[in-house]
């Protein structure tokens, strides 16, 4: 019997000294060393490929460029800054133990002067080193050919800006709410196409918020840009549209589809014509409708992307 318990007190012994004892601890230190796990790493900033990386990013980063106003195209937004993101790129880069420089990763910088920071004036394109254009589909007329145009966009997974009469989307709000739920941005193309350069401030502001409401009342949203009919506007227009805190859009291609051309002619003039940073007029036509595809099909091909008016505008690259 006694045999037996000197045997538990050896087993409970054993027990308490391994609940104890604490591996990370040298009692032939004069200090406790705690031992992490990333002590164990090697730093991947004295790796030689992460050097590499920091040494080589230079080369590919580029200074954000601050919007400003053109003498000719007038309100021209920025565009953002590319730096080198070195923890990503060397993370991607590591298994393969070696520098690609198809693996870097970008982060985008802002520039300091944004488009909303600039006086009032009208805006003609997006910033001519994007690769990206816009299609203006200004809509006071032409209700039968929308859906139709609609599913063309769909199709080709296109998003678009329509800027919609106040007057013809009362008649209209079931087309209004179709372009929204299709994901396409709505603005602001007054009242009932107006000459706004010929109006007093006191009329544009009005042909402008009436519409405003209207559109707000169907959609939910609050347009933030204003296309002015048939592009007539005067110094006082652009004004009283920053007024509302909106921006005056204008264009840099005309399809000319109110003329009725063939498919061809809008075809050609799209290839001819087609820019980085170009907004492309056009409206619900006839001849819209049958040329809509091949002009996207061209558009994309030239490695082109086709956005929002606010896409294309943004400072995003």
């Amino acid at each position: 019997m006694k045999r037996y318990f000197k045997y538990v007190h050896v087993l409970v012994f054993l027990i308490l000294i391994f609940t104890v004892f604490d591996i990370r601890y040298n009692p032939f230190q004069t200090e406790t060393v705690m031992i992490e796990p990333s002590e164990i790493e090697v730093s991947a900033t004295n790796d030689a490929l992460y050097m590499e990386i920091e040494e080589k990013k230079g080369a590919y980063q580029e200074e954000p460029e601050n919007a400003y106003i053109d003498e000719v195209w007038k309100k021209t937004p920025g565009r953002n800054g590319l730096e080198v993101n070195v923890e990503e790129s060397y993370q991607k880069m590591k298994e393969a133990d070696k520098w690609n420089e198809s693996l870097l990763v970008f982060n985008e910088t802002s520039p300091d002067i944004l488009l909303e920071n600039l006086e009032p004036a009208p805006i003609y394109r997006g910033h001519p080193k994007k690769e990206m254009v816009s299609f203006l589909i200004n809509v006071s007329w032409g209700e039968a050919y929308i859906p139709e145009m609609l599913q063309i966009l769909k199709d080709h997974q296109v998003k678009v800006t329509f800027f919609i009469e106040g007057k013809w989307a009362q008649n209209n709000s079931d087309l209004v709410k179709m372009i929204e739920e299709e994901g396409h941005l709505i603005g602001n193309h007054a009242y009932n196409h107006p000459d706004m350069a010929a109006l007093d401030k006191s009329n544009a502001y009005t042909q402008i918020e009436e519409t405003n409401q209207i559109l707000k009342t169907i959609t939910g949203e609050q347009p933030k840009w204003f296309a002015p009919p048939s592009g007539s506007f005067k110094d006082e227009t652009v004004e009283t549209a920053a007024e509302l805190e909106m921006e005056t859009i204008l264009w840099t291609v005309d399809t000319i589809d109110w003329k009725n051309p063939s498919v061809s002619v809008m075809v050609n003039r799209i290839e001819k014509n087609v820019h980085p940073g170009a907004m492309i007029l056009m409206h619900p036509t006839q001849a819209t409708t049958n040329a809509l595809e091949q002009m996207i099909t061209i558009i994309k091909k030239k490695d082109y992307k086709i956005g929002t008016v606010e896409s294309l505008l943004s400072e995003s690259r």
